[in-house]
């Protein structure tokens, strides 16, 4: 059984932003973080998610993941984003990370638990210092996928 506690965070929506995520199983303990210098919450939502899942190196492992985003558990448990995926993500955002994530997803058996962001839960309290302390790095790098579509936007 592996724990996976996520959040993400960006100054600004786009702005900087970041990711944090703990990964427990028995008595291993492990932290991941990183960020972009713009992107969105949810973006960064999804990137906690995918970052703890390609951790993973068995695949079929039980998994429970609590995150504090009803955008990320919503999606995958009211089965949103395979409709989603039907239409091309057609006037949907962020295909790149939902296909990524969807991709890892089907290789364990993942249950999802919702936390109250912000209301003293320590583990999501972790991955929100992480994710903030991750937003606030030097010389961070592009979200290319999203960036590309604000191009995208502007020129058509």
């Amino acid at each position: 059984m592996i724990e996976i506690f996520t959040d993400g965070a960006s100054s600004g929506n786009p702005g900087p932003g970041g990711y944090g995520t703990i990964l427990r199983s028995g008595g291993h303990y492990k932290e991941l973080s990183g960020g972009f210098r713009k992107t969105t919450n949810n973006r960064m939502e999804l990137m906690a998610v995918i970052s703890a899942l390609e951790a993973i190196k068995k695949p079929n492992q039980t998994v429970t993941i609590y995150s504090d985003s009803r955008y990320v558990i919503d999606a995958i448990e009211k089965k949103w984003v395979y409709g989603w995926i039907k239409k091309g993500f057609k006037d949907k955002k962020n295909k790149d990370l939902w296909l990524r994530l969807i991709s890892v997803y089907s290789q364990h058996q993942i249950r999802f638990v919702w936390v109250k962001g912000h209301a003293g839960h320590p583990e999501n309290e972790r991955c929100d210092e992480l994710a903030v302390a991750a937003a606030k790095q030097a010389n961070l790098p592009l979200d290319v996928f999203f960036e590309a579509e604000i191009l995208k936007d502007k020129l058509f």
